[in-house]
């Protein structure tokens, strides 16, 4: 290995791993606790620093540059050695730390969470959601799936055709009374499913969504049970599966195609909590069909989460080199270089995202234990047909429906967002696979799309506020989460022009800025409506200004979990540095987010947005500028977790990233196998030798005579 450090210097090289210790030793607040706020609780910091731990010491698990260097092939072998050493850890860890353990890999090694992810997060999520108690036992446990042991589970739900819309699904489930069996079929290539993670070389069943038809009769998707390989992994007959190749990022997950040719599977093999086919064919529908798609949620919600680890593991990377670069004098003038993070356009460019992540971090946990609650309560209210608890039960999961959909969707984007922004403030290095960007960025974007486009999202949840909006102005009263609706007459119609946000120091209030939102959400949703009515109740005219409103219900739902954790929270030394990164989001990144909105609804007027843009957001990134390399410490990320030459925690960001470099690229290899080429281009012979000079002078005499 070639070091910096062993080559002769004749000035004194640049010294960033000083500026960052120099910073660090002035930190104001022990990042351990702060990583306690940002975690839940102290019992999950320390959870999650033992499976960082765990992770940095299994040769299996753990990941290095290499990773950035590996082809689609070499992935996908990797991936198979990780998922296998991961069923270990799976066999001893509790639901809840296995789930942690889950979450660290994925903004580490996002294929390696995939992969199994989609066996554990969907397969046996679709079982449990639409299956009996009896069926989920069967395959969870007596058929091994629970520890991916015996069978290995896909999820087939989108086609060819048709992803978003899981109503319109063309795979047929039809039930043949004679024989007691359904007979699944791919009716035409439209049908065949499609981005199925684990279907080319995984899976041995999948959780399929088929159209159940029974004596003639259409009931709409359903989920089967349908093997796909058998005891000896070979394919049962009537299925064909394939590779759908290379991707633009994860490609050590085998993603596949579907094709049944008329497939027999036992009646049983229907799950059937809720929809049921009794033997001589008659059908009970559920009390309500999006129950099927519950499965979908435990991702979605997990994207949330994600969202929050990967924009704390890209603005780490940004800031800790923003800190060690420097870069022109100031003003020009001669003299010492001045660090790149002290430009204002920088911290412009970064700390937004850094408040997101401190924001985002509180109702991410909040929105995971919800789905666990719910979960547990449907699971309760069937098993002990508990109708009242049933209701109320179906109730929480339409909201959660909403709430999971406004945030996956806008914190999809922003990390993705945030990914892009940390790379370019990175410079030319930010284009280098061994700083992480990159990989990262093609690993992440795929979340903007699967299990929900973000668009697509953005219209369902936007409805449903919609609605209740609507059920507000007819005079019917809501409660939770959407109790501030009740307040919608008092700031539309004649008071739709009343400012909310007067003052600069109305936007740093957080009670007051949350405020502004949730009128925000109102206002936009009575316009919308409005809109709706005059083309004949046609929602899918106002698409755009529903994803809009679940922007702000994003913003909404975010804010109100942190302002409350802040509040509650038991430490106060780091509640005021909380508190500032709350006041940041507030008038950094939501106003700015939704400027139009925020002044096309009359909630700021320009004057004081004005203000803020140009004087108070300068003044909050002098307050924050200090404590950086505090907040990203405090998300506790080891070097491994990070994974970037330029981001690591001792700041030699030029020694480490030309050892990384010559370690993945020997400088000793200084022919390239297609050197031949090159050389054969550089000693070829003139044009007049090449041509056997029967062009030249001499020979057009001999041929002209």
């Amino acid at each position: 290995m070639v070091s910096v450090t062993d080559t002769v210097n004749y000035t004194a090289p640049p010294d960033p791993a000083a500026l960052i210790g120099r910073e660090r030793a002035q930190n104001a607040w022990d990042p351990v606790k702060m990583n306690w706020f940002l975690e839940g609780s102290k019992k999950n910091s320390e959870t999650i620093a033992m499976i960082t731990e765990q992770l940095e010491r299994d040769p299996i698990m753990k990941v290095s540059a290499n990773s950035y260097d590996l082809t689609k092939d070499q992935q996908r072998e990797v991936t198979a050695l990780k998922i296998d050493r991961m069923t270990r850890y799976l066999e001893l860890d509790d639901e809840f730390t296995f789930d942690m353990r889950l979450s660290m890999i994925g903004i580490m090694d996002p294929q390696s969470l995939t992969r199994p992810g989609v066996h554990l997060k969907l397969y046996i999520p679709a079982i449990r959601g639409n299956g009996t108690a009896e069926q989920l036992k069967f395959w969870s446990q007596t058929m091994g799936a629970g520890k991916i042991a015996k069978t290995y589970g896909c999820f087939g739900m989108t086609e060819l055709a048709h992803g978003s819309n899981v109503p319109g699904l063309e795979t047929t489930a039809t039930f043949d009374e004679e024989t007691d069996e359904f007979v699944i079929n791919t009716p035409h290539i439209g049908a065949t499913k499609w981005w199925i993670g684990g279907a080319a070389h995984s899976a041995t069943h999948c959780a399929t969504y088929a159209r159940l038809i029974v004596k003639g009769q259409d009931y709409g998707v359903k989920v089967f049970v349908v093997p796909l390989r058998d005891q000896d992994f070979n394919l049962n007959p009537g299925v064909t599966v394939g590779d759908i190749g290379a991707k633009m990022g994860r490609d050590g997950i085998d993603n596949g195609w579907i094709q049944f040719s008329h497939v027999r599977i036992p009646r049983h093999f229907m799950l059937q909590k809720f929809c049921k086919v009794s033997r001589d064919g008659e059908v009970t529908l559920p009390p309500l069909e999006q129950l099927s798609y519950s499965a979908l949620l435990g991702g979605r919600v997990g994207m949330i989460v994600d969202s929050y680890r990967m924009i704390a593991r890209m603005t780490t990377i940004a800031l800790r080199y923003a800190i060690g670069r420097r870069q022109f004098p100031k003003n020009g003038k001669s003299g010492e270089e001045m660090q790149i993070i002290d430009y204002p356009l920088h911290q412009r460019r970064l700390f937004p995202y850094l408040s997101v992540a401190y924001v985002a971090s509180a109702g991410g946990m909040k929105i995971a234990m919800t789905l666990y609650s719910i979960m547990n309560d449907l699971d309760k209210a069937v098993a002990e047909t508990d109708m009242a608890l049933l209701g109320t039960t179906i109730d929480r999961l339409k909201q959660l429906f909403v709430d999971s959909a406004a945030c996956k969707s806008n914190l999809t984007w922003t990390a993705a967002a945030a990914i892009d922004e940390c790379r370019q403030a990175c410079g030319g290095h930010g284009y280098s696979s061994y700083n992480g960007f990159g990989k990262a960025y093609n690993d992440w974007v795929v979340q903007c799309t699967w299990e929900g486009d973000n668009n697509m999202l953005g219209t369902v949840a936007g409805k449903s506020i919609l609605k209740n909006v609507a059920r507000v102005l007819n005079g019917k009263k809501l409660d939770g989460v959407n109790a501030f609706l009740n307040d919608t007459a008092q700031f539309t119609g004649d008071n739709r022009k009343k400012t909310i946000l007067n003052s600069a120091d109305d936007v740093l209030n957080a009670e007051t800025f949350l405020r502004a939102v949730e009128v925000g959400i109102m206002r936009a949703s009575v316009a919308a409506l409005e809109q709706a009515k005059e083309n004949g109740d046609d929602y899918n005219s106002i698409g755009a200004e529903l994803v809009l409103i679940t922007r702000l219900w994003n913003h909404y739902y975010l804010l109100d979990e942190f302002i409350k954790r802040v509040n509650s929270h038991d430490d106060k030394s780091v509640v005021p540095f909380l508190q500032l990164q709350g006041k940041y989001y507030s008038a950094g990144f939501a106003l700015q987010q939704c400027s139009a909105l925020f002044l096309s609804l009359s909630l700021i007027s320009p004057e004081v947005y004005a203000d803020v843009t140009t004087k108070v957001l300068p003044r909050l990134s002098k307050e924050i500028r200090p404590h950086i390399v505090a907040y990203t410490d405090s998300f506790q990320l080891s070097d491994m977790i990070v994974n970037s030459a330029i981001g690591k925690y001792n700041g030699n960001i030029y020694e480490n990233y030309f050892d990384i470099v010559n370690q993945q690229n020997p400088p000793i290899q200084t022919k390239a196998p297609y050197s031949g080429a090159l050389e054969a281009m550089l000693a070829r012979d003139t044009l007049e030798k090449r041509d056997r000079y029967e062009k030249s002078a001499e020979a057009a005499k001999v041929l002209s005579s």
